[in-house]
């Protein structure tokens, strides 16, 4: 469960450039994972539920599918999945659907976590090298010419310094 903008779909943020979430410019025509494309009878026949148990979890916001312009649901591939997850969860592991529910936003959150995480750790190496190059270049603009090196003999003569005194 890879997409933290995923529980409630109304709710999800959209770039007015008709870029995704990672920026790139989307093929209005592409088919991909997100893509709601299923009517409710058919997302039930290929999650093994009925059409009134998909209404359910919308309600309950576990599967929030996309609306249709008629305000019917579609849904997407990763909607499919997410219902599976939910019936092995519901059946298999006996767990309640508002536990269900704070595991779908517990991973979520997790999965939005790593994306800042790897984020942050790409500008902090940005600046890393940023850093580097600065130094580098800094380092390449000193001049070696303004003060020669001479290695001075150490010796052991005493000097006596005495004051000028001020002439009347």
């Amino acid at each position: 469960m890879d997409r933290p903008d995923r529980l409630n779909g109304p709710d999800r943020p959209e770039r007015a450039d008709g870029a995704d979430s990672h920026g790139r410019r989307r093929n209005p025509y592409q088919l991909t994972e997100e893509t709601p494309v299923y009517v409710i009878s058919v997302a039930a026949q290929l999650s093994g539920l009925h059409p009134q148990t998909l209404r359910q979890y919308d309600r309950l916001g576990l599967v929030s599918p996309d609306r249709a312009a008629g305000r019917g649901r579609r849904y997407s591939a990763r909607d499919i999945e997410l219902l599976r997850q939910v019936q092995q969860l519901s059946q298999d592991e006996g767990i309640n659907l508002a536990g269900i529910k704070r595991i779908i936003e517990l991973e979520n959150q997790v999965a939005a976590l790593q994306a800042r995480v790897a984020e942050l750790a790409a500008s902090v190496e940005g600046a890393a090298v940023a850093m580097r190059q600065r130094e580098a270049q800094v380092h390449a603009s000193y001049r070696r010419d303004l003060v020669p090196y001479q290695d001075v003999q150490q010796t052991s003569a005493l000097v006596v310094w005495r004051p000028k005194r001020p002439t009347d």
